[in-house]
């Protein structure tokens, strides 16, 4: 059984729900009850993944892990769409998430309300300008993988609810919100989404 360290959210959601996708069991530990989760991940950020003996940290590299250690339908095996696939998954992770965590530092660091809301504008027009990315991908397919959800679709669902937290207008499109849709209501996703309010409520 694997080990999950999360925090209710936060991108570990896009990890429980592959998790989920593959069929396997997992114990899940909120990293608000940890005394001193820095000392299991010394950056402090979520996912933390314990598998028996190693203790992986990074959303991507977890994801990357997981998808090659397992049989599944979200990674290609044809070696050009496996590429793609980890394209994609660079993407949402070392792209679209640190545009999102711009916003929340933002928030957290401007007291000036007339500078915070225009630095927050100006965010939110890069994150639109990556959503745009994405749409034009989805021209010609429902998913990023094609006919089926693909991890960076799951990983780019969580991103996107990001950004009711924020008075901001995050523009999406058509074909990607559709995409976003369905993966949000894909089993495993609305699974993980209980767990976590179950979790909160305790």
């Amino acid at each position: 059984m694997y080990v999950l360290y999360y925090s209710q959210g936060a991108c570990s959601v896009a990890t429980q729900v592959v998790l989920r996708e593959l069929g396997q069991e997992v114990k899940l530990i909120d990293v608000q009850q940890i005394d001193n989760f820095k000392a299991i991940n010394p950056v402090a950020s979520v996912p933390v993944l314990i598998d028996g003996d190693d203790t992986l940290t990074e959303g991507a590299a977890i994801m990357l892990h997981l998808l090659t250690k397992h049989k599944n339908a979200l990674f290609p095996e044809k070696a050009s769409e496996r590429q793609q696939a980890i394209q994609d998954i660079m993407f949402a992770n070392a792209t679209m998430h640190p545009a999102y965590s711009r916003l929340f530092f933002l928030a957290q660091n401007i007291n000036d309300e007339f500078v915070k809301q225009a630095t927050l504008n100006k965010a939110a027009e890069s994150i639109n300008l990556l959503w745009h990315v994405i749409e034009s991908q989805l021209t010609d397919k429902v998913f990023l993988g094609g006919d089926s959800p693909s991890a960076a679709d799951i990983m780019l669902s969580v991103y996107s609810r990001w950004g009711a937290y924020f008075p901001v207008d995050i523009i999406i499109g058509e074909k990607t919100t559709q995409m976003l849709n369905a993966v949000q209501a894909m089993a495993s996703f609305k699974l993980t989404d209980e767990a976590e309010l179950q979790a909160s409520a305790q």
